[in-house]
């Protein structure tokens, strides 16, 4: 029997529907024997197929747009039947919606589709220790806490209710303006409660703040 110290290559799935993308991500990936790239698919659909003839990933690459069945589907889809698959969101650019719908639909991270070839094979190594990636979204502060699950602690009972409110609707396709006006505040007031939620929870962007309502419970999703 393997000791828990030995980890095999992780093993991945791409999925994005740019043949030449994926065609690219498994050149650059076998060039690293710490990754095993078990199939590649161009969209949900394919993938599903394709996961009946292999074994399950620890961690598929999803790119979000495709059509037939986007990422935010093929994420949810796999939340509800392979729920020990990770899926690292590829995304092209760091707009906050997108990336907030694939953490509530599942996701574990994600990454810009520059990114280095390097730090997404530390993101996927860093999935298999820890069971996320949170990048430059949060600090250690909020991984450590992360990790602890086994000591639940009700964090909205340190959020006072506007704030509780606020965490909420931003996890929401508002913006910040749009949350002012939902509750009745000045854009002022707003910055303030986001720059306080920042600092008591060592967080550092919007898609931070949703990552850790989710992990948290603050949120059902």
């Amino acid at each position: 029997m393997h000791t828990s110290t030995f980890t095999g290559p992780v093993q991945i799935a791409i999925i994005d529907n740019h043949t030449l993308f994926r065609q690219g991500m498994i050149s650059l990936l076998g060039d690293f024997k710490e990754i095993n790239i078990l199939f590649d698919a161009e969209n949900g659909e394919d993938m599903i197929s394709k996961l009946k003839k292999t074994s399950l990933p620890d961690i598929i690459l999803m790119d979000i747009t495709m059509p037939v069945m986007d990422g935010y589907a093929a994420t949810a889809w796999l939340r509800e039947n392979h729920p020990t698959v990770k899926v690292l969101a590829l995304s092209m650019s760091d707009d906050d919606k997108p990336i907030i719908n694939m953490l509530k639909n599942g996701a574990v991270g994600y990454m810009l589709k520059e990114s280095k070839i390097r730090d997404v094979v530390y993101a996927m190594q860093t999935i298999q220790k820890h069971g996320f990636y949170l990048n430059e979204l949060v600090s250690g502060k909020l991984l450590y806490t992360m990790q602890n699950k086994n000591t639940p602690v009700d964090k909205s009972k340190e959020l006072t209710s506007n704030e509780l409110t606020f965490l909420k609707l931003s996890c929401s396709e508002l913006t910040y303006r749009q949350i002012a006006d939902e509750m009745n505040l000045s854009p002022h007031t707003i910055d303030n409660y986001r720059e306080s939620l920042f600092q008591k929870f060592g967080l550092k962007s919007r898609t931070g703040m949703v990552l850790f309502a989710i992990k948290n419970q603050i949120i059902t999703v």
